[in-house]
């Protein structure tokens, strides 16, 4: 197995910082906006955007939460082994909001559907966007694009993106890994 190195702690940090800076452009205030990490990656970027909006822009009263699909996924019962849900904490309203999805990669935007579908327990948003840190534009399955996007990645099937958050895997690094 073999491993390329696409971007680095210093070049991650430029991107994370540029998202923060796009989502302030259009949502200044963020007082009708919400940002929800997709469990269990996303949450790792997520949280990252948050401290950069928190430290940086100073936003302080920011709506932030954490979204599990795993039940939501349309090939939950097609492992051998069962599935293990991660906790969703959504403590405030989205009904009429604008709700920005967090996930670290989009490949086949099968956990995007699950999102949706999954966002629609807690009430209904007025708008949902996507910020996605890496996308694998070749290898969609359904029609879903990033309304922000960190890289394009493009990657044959057999290849893997792999982001890794020093918070979890003790580096900042995102690599390309093949068989």
């Amino acid at each position: 197995m073999s491993r390329k190195v696409l971007l680095n702690a210093k070049e991650i940090d430029i991107i994370l910082h540029r998202l923060a800076c796009q989502l302030v452009e259009k949502h200044t205030d963020f007082q009708s906006t919400v940002l929800i990490g997709i469990q269990p990656r996303g949450v790792f970027l997520a949280n990252r955007i948050v401290k950069i909006l928190k430290e940086e822009y100073q936003l302080e009263n920011l709506n932030f939460g954490q979204l599990d699909i795993t039940f939501y996924r349309d090939d939950f019962r097609r492992g051998e082994k069962p599935l293990e849900a991660n906790k969703t904490r959504i403590d405030f309203i989205v009904e009429d909001k604008r709700v920005i999805f967090i996930d670290d990669v989009l490949y086949t935007g099968r956990s995007i559907r699950a999102a949706l579908t999954a966002i629609q327990s807690f009430g209904r948003p007025k708008e949902i966007e996507l910020l996605s840190f890496i996308d694998r534009r070749f290898s969609r399955h359904l029609p879903i694009q990033p309304d922000y996007n960190g890289r394009q990645v493009d990657a044959i099937n057999e290849e893997k993106v792999k982001v890794c958050w020093v918070e979890n895997e003790g580096e900042d690094a995102v690599y390309l890994v093949s068989k």
